[in-house]
């Protein structure tokens, strides 16, 4: 059986002590299991999107959201890339369709598809635009470990925008979207009425 190797390790220098602990055990966990030489394709999968998880330093919990408004307050919304010189309502409608456009075009549906799910599933996730346009603060809810890996990866590709302005002022933003997958992935922006748990 020729097994491929899945390795966190080369990603650790910029990661803190704690995540360098979890992927350490996580090589430890993947190089026991090889060498018993029964791990499976799905197995080895869940190794390599846990360490796409754990190896980058872009979650909420590296980032304070205390400074950052609801997407759902804010006066005007981050402004994507074709969505210039429209009115409050339009820019609004438009950052919502190029969010869920792009998700839904970048993310790979082989990855719920090998889940072989009886019925579509639902999952919630969180991101900041920050003050400079830039994506930040990602946390994805409850769900499967590939579903997860996925979102962020997909997340991680977001291009940069205007960032929203409250005030006459630029504003970091928390914004939230559903994602539905199973034999095809849909994305809605949710306008949160508060902050994530």
């Amino acid at each position: 059986m020729i097994l491929l190797s899945v390795s966190c390790k080369e990603e650790t220098n910029t990661i803190k002590t704690t995540e360098s602990d979890l992927i350490t055990k996580i090589n430890a966990v993947q190089e026991q299991v090889m060498a018993q030489g029964n791990i499976t394709k799905q197995e080895e999968q869940a190794l390599a999107s846990l360490c796409s998880i754990v190896s980058h330093d872009d979650g909420l919990a590296t980032f304070t959201t205390d400074n950052s408004i609801l997407l759902k307050d804010v006066e005007v919304v981050p402004i994507y890339n074709g969505c210039e010189a429209l009115s409050v309502t339009q820019t609004r409608d438009c950052f919502n369709n190029k969010i869920s456009t792009f998700i839904k075009q970048e993310f790979n549906l082989s990855i719920t598809k090998d889940l072989n799910l009886s019925e579509p599933k639902q999952v919630e996730a969180f991101f900041i635009i920050n003050e400079n346009g830039t994506l930040t603060g990602m946390k994805v809810r409850d769900s499967e470990v590939n579903v997860q890996a996925e979102i962020l990866r997909v997340l991680r590709k977001m291009p940069n925008m205007k960032p929203a302005t409250h005030n006459g002022e630029n504003v970091s933003v928390l914004c939230s979207i559903l994602v539905t997958y199973g034999n095809e992935v849909e994305v809605k922006v949710v306008y949160i009425p508060e902050r994530p748990a």
